[in-house]
């Protein structure tokens, strides 16, 4: 999970920063949100298979381990663009995009 400085600590405390109730935080994330949360997944998918992690423990400090890389990543960003990337943004009440094209 991406955080910021106000220290959002799990997907519930985003999803309320975003004022949704029962919808997916990944649909309302915007695109450099999402690659960040994406980038600490997979991070931590990789550590998993490199080093053939086993057991609770060791499984809880390689996705540490992954949230350390994408949060690195995310503050050099921010820091570069001198703007979090987190937002309150969200989708309700947007239009819905058709399903297919020429709809």
């Amino acid at each position: 999970m991406i955080t910021n400085e106000k220290k959002i600590q799990c997907p519930s405390e985003y999803k309320e920063l975003k004022g949704l109730k029962q919808h997916n935080l990944r649909d309302h994330m915007d695109d450099l949100e999402l690659i960040f949360t994406m980038l600490g997944e997979r991070a931590t998918t990789e550590i998993h298979r490199t080093e053939d992690s086993l057991g609770v423990e060791k499984l809880k400090f390689d996705a540490k381990a992954g949230g350390k890389i994408a949060g690195g990543a995310r503050k050099q960003l921010e820091k570069r663009l001198k703007r979090s990337i987190v937002s309150k943004n969200n989708l309700l009440g947007k239009k819905e995009m058709p399903k297919e094209l020429g709809e």
